[in-house]
């Protein structure tokens, strides 16, 4: 089993890398694979809303959604990492986010998810609350930690100074491995997946 970790700082090797490589390790120890996918320092393009996706994939295809969606598909469970920017996730994160999800959302069903923060000093939980509404829209259990899933440093080595938040990392990557593991558990015992309805989509405005 694998988790795709997800860097969304424009900095390849900074402090959200350093939150999700602790991470990582954890899940390295409970017995599975991990990988990290860098959205890079280019700009992301924003959703349209032009409603062309297709076979899961975006019509755009001129920078790293689509790729990540391909990593995506090969992956059991995701965690998404962000830098803290106005108190909120940074605009390449959400920007990615909203075409990963829209584009792919038949991939993410039942796959567990979990996002983590990285912040100089305020505004993480603002940011975690944004990222966290992606997972509870398709169906995805959102795994936890023994405390909200961030980080405080504006340098990497500040980030391992953190020692709470570090710890957090690892509980979080631990955690995760678990509930992979249990659901693996299920399958094997037969336990079949929710059943769906047909979607009822209903406005409000008649």
């Amino acid at each position: 089993m694998k988790v795709l970790l997800i860097n969304g700082s424009p900095h390849q090797f900074g402090c959200t890398y350093t939150a999700l490589e602790e991470v990582g390790r954890a899940v390295k120890e409970e017995g599975l694979e991990y990988e990290i996918a860098w959205l890079g320092a280019k700009p992301v393009r924003g959703c349209t809303g032009c409603g062309k996706c297709k076979d899961n994939r975006c019509i755009f295809s001129d920078d790293i959604v689509n790729s990540v969606i391909e990593k995506a598909e090969q992956a059991d469970a995701y965690v998404v990492g962000s830098p803290v920017h106005y108190a909120a996730a940074s605009g390449t994160v959400t920007s990615f986010m909203d075409r990963f999800f829209y584009a792919a959302g038949q991939v993410h069903s039942y796959k567990p998810g979990a996002a983590i923060v990285t912040c100089r000093r305020a505004g993480s939980t603002a940011a975690l609350d944004q990222l966290n509404k992606y997972f509870t829209i398709k169906n995805m259990p959102v795994v936890s930690s023994q405390y909200w899933n961030m980080v405080h440093g504006n340098t990497p080595d500040e980030v391992k100074q953190d020692l709470e938040g570090m710890q957090i990392m690892r509980t979080l990557g631990k955690n995760m491995a678990w509930l992979l593991q249990c659901i693996k558990a299920g399958k094997d015992a037969g336990v079949e997946m929710p059943k769906k309805e047909e979607p009822k989509r209903t406005n409000f405005i008649r």
